[in-house]
Parts: structure tokens; sequence; C-alpha cells
């Protein structure tokens, strides 16, 4: 019963309420795969990989409606990206539609899209693309603010046909814009976030999720020299409280859980293997972070069932990934383990408690001021 409690508590506060935030657009509604097929340059497309400014390509999208029509649909490539397009024999895309073209189809509101497709021919690089959109399911299940996803069998015609064709099962992502304006927030473009700016269930939840899917390829408070807050996060904040920030991950692909050959853990974390779990979350106040604990807890089996039904991922792999993510469940319900593996790790203690000391006092001048008031009114 305790731990029923702490779900709808911690639910109240991570979820998006459903009067609020709006419904995805047509394309995230649902998680069928959908067949399509990309007509375009794509080898001249791949050939502008390394270049600054990379020009889009036109071409035509076509796949097929819930009714079995076929729909052909303009559409411009280019190679996006930053490491994955420098690294990879196959560089992602991005889709950019004619919004116009768009109305009363599957792809209704969309503008450009990120497709995450395989860095390499053959059956591992495709595998490795499913656990990477499993991941951002898994978060989807933890969270309504998060990065909608649909997975497309996409087959690739080279038009310059430079390239024989192919088909990868790849998947899209929900743009970043379309998200904020779901959940009625926006985009901050910040320098960095300070200690007392986060939303702390909110992040307690992200950090938990973080250790889950094993990746340590992000920041919730600081983005690369340079560039924008964070990295591998998005900062949305509510239009009129700048200072309630929440931090959206994405580009999961060098996680423990998707275990890709070129990922690797950072030099700060003591650890040799991208797989092996150590948390790197920050430290909360009183009773958040368990509250977060408890409601990953009881989202456990809905998670698991997520891998256990994804067929595209192979029996082996999916065997062996169960068995990691159940790992990770049964440490955060051993009150020994969690507290020895997560609770003790947290970092920013000496950061949380000014922070608590300054609200206190904070609360005290308001109680003194109140106070003084009141006795003045007499």
């Amino acid at each position: 019963m305790k731990n029923f409690l702490y779900a709808l508590i911690l639910a109240a506060l991570v979820a998006v309420p459903a009067a609020v935030g709006k419904e995805k657009k047509p394309l995230f509604r649902e998680n069928t795969v959908i067949k399509a097929v990309l007509t375009a340059p794509i080898a001249q497309t791949y050939a502008q990989r390394d270049q600054e400014v990379r020009i889009y390509h036109p071409g035509y999208f076509s796949y097929s409606d819930g009714n079995g029509d076929s729909r052909r649909l303009d559409v411009s490539i280019r190679t996006r990206g930053l490491f994955r397009r420098e690294y990879c024999a196959l560089p992602p895309l991005q889709l950019n539609f004619k919004k116009k073209q768009l109305k009363g189809t599957i792809l209704d509101g969309q503008d450009k899209l990120k497709v995450v497709a395989p860095c390499q021919d053959g059956p591992y690089a495709q595998q490795l693309v499913v656990l990477e959109y499993l991941a951002y399911k898994t978060f989807e299940i933890l969270t309504e603010r998060s990065y909608g996803t649909r997975l497309v069998r996409l087959s690739y015609v080279d038009t310059d046909e430079k390239r024989e064709p192919w088909t990868d099962l790849v998947f899209v992502i929900e743009d970043d814009k379309d998200m904020a304006k779901r959940l009625e927030l926006v985009r901050l473009g910040v320098v960095e976030n300070d200690f007392d700016q986060i939303d702390r269930p909110y992040t307690a939840l992200v950090d938990l999720f973080q250790m889950l899917i094993s990746n340590y390829d992000y920041s919730i408070l600081q983005g690369p020299e340079g560039r924008d807050c964070c990295h591998n996060t998005t900062i949305l904040a509510p239009k009129h409280d700048a200072d309630t920030r929440y931090a959206v991950p994405f580009d999961f692909d060098m996680s423990g859980l998707v275990n890709a050959r070129y990922a690797a853990p950072p030099s700060h974390v003591p650890i040799r293997f991208v797989r092996t779990r150590h948390y790197r979350g920050l430290c909360h106040p009183p009773g958040v972070l368990d509250d977060a604990i408890d409601y990953v807890l009881s989202k456990r089996g809905e998670i698991l069932a997520l891998y256990e039904n994804t067929w595209e991922l192979e029996s082996k792999k999916k065997k062996k990934t169960i068995a990691w993510l159940e790992d990770y469940f049964d440490m955060l319900a051993d009150p020994e383990r969690r507290d020895k593996e997560v609770v003790s790790r947290c970092r920013g203690q000496e950061e949380l408690e000014e922070m608590l000391a300054s609200e206190a006092e904070s609360r005290e001048k308001d109680a003194r001021d109140k106070k003084a008031r009141e006795k003045s009114r007499d």
C-alpha cells in the first residue's frame, strides 16, 4: 500500500496532468511499425557529411497508410548529428517535409524529422537501433515529459544509383519544439542550470532512468564549452517560470543498454565498462529520491513487458537485456544495495545543504515579516 501511494504522489509530480498536456501529433500516437521508402540522392547526401554547411537534397518519401493505400510526399534530406555523422558508415539523416502536403496524413503537423538508423550495415548495428528505441520508450513509460518516437521500416533508394537499395529498421524522434508545445512548456537556451533551478522530483527520475540504462553521456547542469546547456538534454520550463527547469534526456547510443562498440565510460567515472552501472545522480531534499525509487519500482512490470513484447529484438539479446534490467530493479528493491549503490553516491551534497539552508533562512524571514505585519496591525 505504501509503494502504491508513493507511486500516485510522484506520478502527480512528474507527469503532465491530462487536462494540461496536449495529445501527441498523429505520427507518435501509435507504436505500429510504418513501412516507407526514401527515394533521394543518398550517396550525394552522405558525401557532404564532413562539411560544416550541408545543403538539403530533394527526393520522395512514400509510405502505406492504414488503408493500404500508398502516399508519396516531397522531402529533402541532409546528414545530421555530431559524433555519429563523423563516425558512422551510414550517417544519420534529417527529413525536411513540406507542411502543406502533410494535411490528412500520418505526418500531419510535422516539419523536420530526425532519423536514428543503423551506424553500419548488418544485423548487429540493426539491433543497437532497436535497443536505443527501447531506451526512449522506457522513459516514455516513466513520464510524459519525454520525446515521442516511432519505428519505421525504411527502404533506401539512391537516385544516383551509386548505392544498391537496402532496407533498415529505423526510428524517428518528436521535434523538441513540438514536445515543448505539447507539454505547454518552452525550450530554454541557457548556458547552465543552477543547482536550485532544476525540478527535483523530475531530475531524480531522470538520474534513476540514466542509471537503469547505464548512460553517462549526459549532463543536466552544463553543456559542452561554447554550446547551450545541456549535454544530450533539452531544457524546458513553464513560460512564466524560467527557474523551474526540466532536463529532458535524448541520445542513448553511448549507454550500456545499447552497448555499442564505440561506447566507453568517461574518465571521471570509476568503472571500466559502459555496461557497469554507477549512479551519477544529484543529491536531493529528504524524501525526493526515495519517492522516485518507489515510483520506478512500480513501473518494473511495464518496463520489462516492453522488452519482452518487442519482437524486433532478437531473442538471445532480449533474454540477456531483460536479465540485466532485472538486476537493476532487484538492486532498487534491496535497501542495503540501494543505499550503497544509489543513495550514498549522490553528487552535490554540499550544494544541497547550502540550498536547504538558504530556503530555511528565507522561510524564517517570511515568518518574521508576517509576525511584524500582524503586530503592527494590532
